[in-house]
């Protein structure tokens, strides 16, 4: 059997900054050690942290309950209150934030600061988002189909600015600007999709097409992995979506000749190379 492995799966830029971050504090050995919510995506590297020790805040009022220690702002990023909950309780923070999502984080702040009112493209349920909708001082409005944009209605007096989750299709993006554009309000839109969601996304396409079947690995919670699946999906019917191989049932590929696999930015380099080796 053929194997084809995408040479963008796995680890982007800023999610290896963050995991590195972490383990590097554990190897100081000062603790306790929190993350604000799992530093990325991916229950076998979180499930590895805490087996040193290192302890997951899921809200606010887990936040406000720690009274000593480091609390490492996970890679997606949060709203400016967790900054100044932090500050108050007197923790040592460690900023392991995408530089993607803090470019957002600082967009946003501006522009509503300015005076207009922000509409985010993507996952409102997805803590990236709702990092982003707390640096908004103005309104903020969040739009992740196509219907959801048809249907939005805007009469207000201020402008929008217009920006997007990191880890987003990039052709749905353009797809949901061009529904608001045509609405003829005044606009101000920013791609702000990283460079490595667009390559990986671009790249997952191109291979889905050539292949018989197609594996994308990725936590079932990792946004970007969830849209590697939608777009392997559409080019290849045979398209399977795995944690590790444990979940792949090796014995349906018996009969492909040619298999792709790539991989979300949240996905270790060795579940990607057992799955690979196993096919």
């Amino acid at each position: 059997m053929k194997v084809i492995r995408a040479k963008t799966a796995g680890f982007c830029f800023g999610v290896k900054r963050a995991v590195n971050t972490v383990y590097e504090e554990v190897e100081k050995g000062v603790g306790p050690i929190y993350t604000y919510g799992p530093i990325i995506h991916n229950e076998e590297v979180v499930h590895d942290l805490e087996k040193k020790g290192v302890s997951v805040l899921n809200s606010p009022e887990e936040l406000e309950t720690v009274t000593k220690g480091t609390v490492i702002i996970r890679s997606h990023g949060v709203s400016r209150d967790i900054y100044e909950i932090i500050e108050k309780n007197g923790l040592h923070l460690v900023d392991a934030t995408c530089p993607f999502v803090l470019k957002i984080h600082n967009i946003v702040q501006k522009e509503s600061e300015a005076g207009k009112n922000i509409i985010i493209i993507g996952n409102g349920n997805h803590p990236e988002v709702e990092g982003i909708k707390g640096w908004c001082s103005t309104e903020a409005f969040v739009l992740e189909s196509e219907k959801e944009a048809e249907n939005f209605s805007y009469n207000g007096e201020k402008k929008l600015c217009v920006v997007s989750q990191t880890t987003f299709n990039y052709k749905k993006f353009n797809n949901l600007v061009e529904i608001l554009e045509k609405k003829g309000y005044d606009i101000h839109v920013l791609n702000t999709i990283c460079n490595a969601t667009e390559e990986r996304q671009t790249e997952a396409r191109r291979i889905a097409k050539e292949v018989d079947a197609m594996i994308v690995i990725g936590g079932r919670q990792s946004s970007n992995t969830q849209k590697l699946f939608e777009i392997c999906k559409q080019e290849c019917e045979n398209t399977y979506y795995i944690q590790t191989l444990d979940d792949l049932d090796v014995h349906s590929l018996q009969s492909v000749s040619c298999v792709g696999i790539t991989a979300g930015a949240s996905t270790p380099n060795n579940i990607i190379e057992e799955v690979q080796n196993n096919v």
